[in-house]
């Protein structure tokens, strides 16, 4: 069984992860587009490795950008009510 980490503990270390990632889109979109341009590049020499960096570049911008969204927002999202089937 696993031991519970306090929600204060699980805050101190998103933390320093915030200040890193940039807050604005532009950094993340950029990413992205070079990742397809990277990816482009890649088919038309018929590279594999040039083609997997661009993959890769394009899941690191869709990784990235909800992570800093949800890691430098001030209150955590609530937990939307669950309701039992057939109670709405």
């Amino acid at each position: 069984m696993r031991a519970r980490v306090p929600l204060a503990h699980n805050r101190q270390m998103a933390l320093p992860l915030a200040e890193i990632l940039p807050t604005s889109i532009s950094p993340y979109l950029i990413l992205m587009l070079a990742g397809f341009a990277v990816g482009t590049l890649g088919h038309l020499y018929r590279s594999k490795v040039v083609v997997a960096t661009g993959i890769i570049m394009i899941f690191m911008a869709t990784l990235l950008l909800p992570l800093a969204l949800i890691a430098t927002e001030e209150e955590p999202e609530a937990s939307p009510q669950i309701l039992p089937p057939g109670t709405r």
